[in-house]
Parts: structure tokens; C-alpha cells; sequence
């Protein structure tokens, strides 16, 4: 590996982390954010609001970086992120800090789905799935990392760190893109961008993003006016999204890549395995937590057997695909072992022994983990090089909204069985029989999907000779005086 691209690689790994921490990392510090800001009725839109944006946006930066190229895209969305980030630490009320947690995803959406489509612009097709693993584990840290971090800084220094820590991270990345990154101009015909269609995308998935915002809020049904009023909306307007992008010439979601295939059911299966993974991170953490009284700080480290099997299992499946070109057999196999280890847990109980509470998190991970790695690579050795950052987008996309839909269910399934069991056996062993009840039925369904899914896909692998070469050039390319 080239000097130049290993230093690049590393600003990759540094961007796609404080993406996906800064989703998790706030948690934990949230109760006594709310008490200094006295904003507890606000509780929940803290995460909201960059949850919202960062997944808006998503499909937006991979798709406009395919047109403008990745530098100005990541350079963008890098200095929105850090200025986001320096707002929220500096936020006086909670509507403060909201307007800015949204401003902090509105360069959050750049950061994940860029870094997977620089690993095919500078790296030959032999390697992507060596460093989709590197990535696959990386990702997986961060979903751990995340609650343990913004516990860790409340707990001895200030909340406000949670964001600050991204800054000196932050200004190295850009650092690195500005000096290091060589640009390469996109595939743009000329065309005006799609405006309408960045309009109504937006409506349409912040419409979707606050009703199930609301389902997971205490009382309300899938049939409250705050729950069906904008998912019912958010179904209208994507309907007129569908009707706009086949007209633009330069539509931000080409509808032309769901003909393919291999692209439509492997986001099929991001949208079904987000099921499983946020089962896994989730609800275990609660279990702990609520069954077992430990802190916040605590619980993230007793899940670090899923978070092991997580970076193994991806990293070991990037090196798998490297070695033999193909990336069916792999991903396959990976549900099975969702299957098992979340069904496994529907045998969790106050008194489950640790070693076979650790048995069972590291099947899920070891499921969990191939899927975050092994998926990149299927969906973007399945469409044309000009629209790998449009692929890479719509799976942590897909991804994204499929984690939503997951919690948005498992939050009515965990709270009806903890007031059911609460009155008999006690509030510890509810929320014991809770987490039992919500990991499997969430883990299996996912994973089952998951597997029909990839079973259907066909059999391909890494795209070698001319049309790979396409990708690489401009590693190798000095950046233009």
C-alpha cells in the first residue's frame, strides 16, 4: 500500500468513527444534560435531530459526490460536522443544542457513506475487502465506543466533551483530504441538480424519521395522530419523489439501479440485519442497566463480547472475499448465526451465567459483523464506477432506516411486557423477560429476511480487468497545480 494511501485510509477509518459515535455517544450523557439544561421534555429529540439529518442527507452526499467528486463533498461535510460539534458543546438550552445536533448531521450524512467509496477509489478491487473489514470494524467499535465514551467524559470531566472531542479529531481529517486527497471531477453532464427531488426526499424522510420518533415515546400507537399523521405523509410524499426522479436528469436517487438485482436485495438486507444489530447494541446494554443496576459506563464494557465478535467477524470476511474474489458464500452464511445467537436469548433471565451470556453475544456479533463489511463490497462490485458513492449512500441509508423502524417497534414490545411481568415478578426480572422477549423476535425476523435476501442474490464477486481499473486512477494521480 502506497504511503500516500495508507494516511488517507486512516482519515477514512477517523471520519466513518465519529460518524457513527457521535450517533450513540450522547446517550449516556443525556440525563445530566437535560438536568443542566432543564429540558426533559425535550429528551429524546437531542438524538432525534442528528438522526434525522445525518440520515437525510446520506443518500444526498453520495449521490452529489458521484457528480462533484469526493473532495469538495467530504471537505463540506467534515467542517459542518466540526462546527456542529463546537456549537453543541457550547449550547446554553436545549433548543439550543437541538438546532445543533441537526447541523452536526448535516455533515454527519457525508462522513459514513463517502469513507466506504473512497475504499474503491484507492484501493484496487483485490483489497476492498481487507479494508471493508478495517471499516466493518471500526463501525462496530463505535456502536460500542459510543455509550462508554459519553459515560466516561460526564462522569469526570463535562458533558460538553462528548463534542468536543471531535474538534482536534476533525481538524487532522481535513487536514489530511485538503493535503492528501487528490481530486477527481465527477460525471456531471451539465444538468441542473435535482432540486425538487433534494426537496421532497428531505420532506418525505423527516416526515418518516418524526413518526417513528413519536412511536417510540411512552403512550403513543401506531394509530396517534403524532405516530400515522407524518408516516402517512412521508408515504405520500415518496410517492412524488418516485414520480419527480423519473423525470430529472440528474436524479439524486437513480431509480434506474432497483433493476439491478444484486443492488436491490443487498439493501433489502441492510434495511432487515439493522434489525439485528440494533436488537444487539441496544437492548443488552438496557438489560444490564435495568436488570442488573449497572451504570451506563459499565454496560457498554459487559457488551464487548458482541463488539469483539463484530470486528472479527467483519474483518475476517473482508480477508475471506480478498482471498477468493466472492462474497456470496460469506454473507450467507452470516444470518445463520444471527439466528442462533438472538434466539438464544430468548432464554435471558436475571441469573444467566456470564459465560453463556458471552457465548451468545459473540454469535451475534460474529453474524453481525460480516454484513457490515461484506455488503459494501457486494453492492458497489454491482453497479457501474460512476455511481459507487450513490450505492454506498443508499445502504447506510437503508441501514439507517432500517435501525429506526427496529426501534420504533421493539420500544412497544419492550414496555407492554415490562408493565406485564413488573406486578409478578418484579421490576428487575421484567426487564430481564423484556429484553428476551424484544432480541429474538427482532433478531430472527432481520435475520431470516436477511437470508432470503442473499440466497436470491446471484452469485458474483469482485469486478476485475478494465471495468475495476476504472476506479483506481486517481491514487495514482498527483492533485492538479
Amino acid at each position: 500500500m502506497p504511503r500516500k494511501n495508507g494516511i488517507l485510509l486512516l482519515a477514512v477509518l477517523g471520519g466513518m468513527f465519529l460518524a457513527m459515535l457521535d450517533q450513540t455517544i450522547v446517550g449516556t450523557a443525556l440525563p445530566r444534560i437535560t438536568a443542566e439544561l432543564d429540558g426533559t421534555d425535550l429528551y429524546t429529540w437531542v438524538v432525534t435531530a442528528y438522526l434525522l439529518t445525518s440520515t437525510v442527507t446520506v443518500p444526498l452526499y453520495g449521490r452529489l459526490s458521484d457528480v462533484h467528486g469526493r473532495k469538495p463533498l467530504l471537505l463540506i461535510g467534515v467542517t459542518v460536522f466540526l462546527v456542529g460539534s463546537i456549537l453543541c458543546g457550547a449550547a446554553q438550552s436545549m433548543g439550543q443544542l437541538i438546532a445543533f445536533r441537526g447541523l452536526q448531521g448535516l455533515g454527519a450524512g457525508a462522513l459514513l457513506p463517502l469513507s466506504l467509496a473512497l475504499v474503491i477509489d484507492l484501493f484496487p478491487p483485490e483489497r476492498s475487502g481487507r479494508v471493508q473489514g478495517a471499516l466493518g470494524g471500526v463501525m462496530a467499535l463505535s456502536y460500542i465506543a459510543g455509550p462508554f465514551l459519553g459515560g466516561l467524559f460526564t462522569d469526570h470531566a463535562s458533558w460538553r466533551w462528548a463534542f468536543y472531542v471531535n474538534v482536534p479529531i476533525g481538524i487532522v481529517l481535513i487536514a489530511i483530504i485538503w493535503t492528501t486527497l487528490p481530486h477527481r471531477a465527477g460525471d456531471s453532464d451539465g444538468a441542473r441538480p435535482d432540486y425538487l427531488g433534494i426537496a421532497v426526499f428531505a420532506a418525505a424522510i423527516s416526515a418518516l424519521m418524526v413518526g417513528l420518533t413519536e412511536k417510540g415515546l411512552d403512550g403513543h400507537t401506531w394509530t396517534s395522530g403524532p405516530v400515522i399523521g407524518p408516516i402517512a405523509a412521508a408515504l405520500v410524499l415518496l410517492a412524488v419523489f418516485v414520480a419527480v426522479e423519473r423525470r430529472a436528469r440528474q436524479p439524486i436517487v437513480p431509480l434506474g439501479l432497483f433493476a439491478n438485482r444484486t443492488y436491490t436485495l443487498v439493501n433489502v438486507a441492510s434495511f432487515s440485519t439493522a434489525f439485528c444489530l440494533f436488537a444487539g447494541v441496544v437492548f443488552l446494554p438496557r438489560y444490564f442497566q435495568e436488570a442488573h443496576g449497572l451504570s451506563a459506563t459499565s454496560s457498554g464494557l459487559h457488551i464487548y463480547p458482541l463488539m469483539l465478535a463484530m470486528v472479527v467477524g467483519s474483518v475476517v470476511t473482508g480477508a475471506l472475499i480478498s482471498r477468493t474474489g466472492r462474497y456470496k458464500p460469506w454473507l450467507v452464511t452470516a444470518p445463520i448465526f444471527l439466528v442462533v445467537g438472538t434466539l438464544l436469548c430468548a432464554n435471558l433471565a436475571v441469573d444467566t451465567s456470564t459465560l453463556m451470556l458471552t457465548v451468545w453475544m459473540a454469535l451475534i456479533g460474529l453474524g453481525i459483523g460480516p454484513m457490515l463489511s461484506g455488503l459494501t463490497v457486494a453492492i458497489q462490485s454491482s453497479v457501474p464506477p460512476s455511481h459507487i458513492g450513490t450505492a454506498s449512500a443508499n445502504l447506510t441509508f437503508f441501514r439507517q432506516i432500517g435501525g429506526s423502524v427496529a426501534l420504533a417497534v421493539a420500544g412497544t414490545a419492550y414496555t407492554s411486557v415490562v408493565a406485564r411481568e413488573a406486578p409478578v415478578h418484579g421490576l428487575q426480572a421484567a426487564h430481564a423477560a423484556a429484553t428476551a422477549t424484544v432480541i429474538p423476535w427482532l433478531g430472527v425476523a432481520g435475520a431470516v429476511v436477511a437470508l432470503v435476501a442473499l440466497a436470491l442474490m446471484p452469485d458474483g464477486g469482485l469486478r476485475r480487468g478494465p471495468a475495476a481499473q476504472d476506479r483506481t486512477p486517481a491514487a495514482a494521480q498527483p492533485e492538479p497545480v
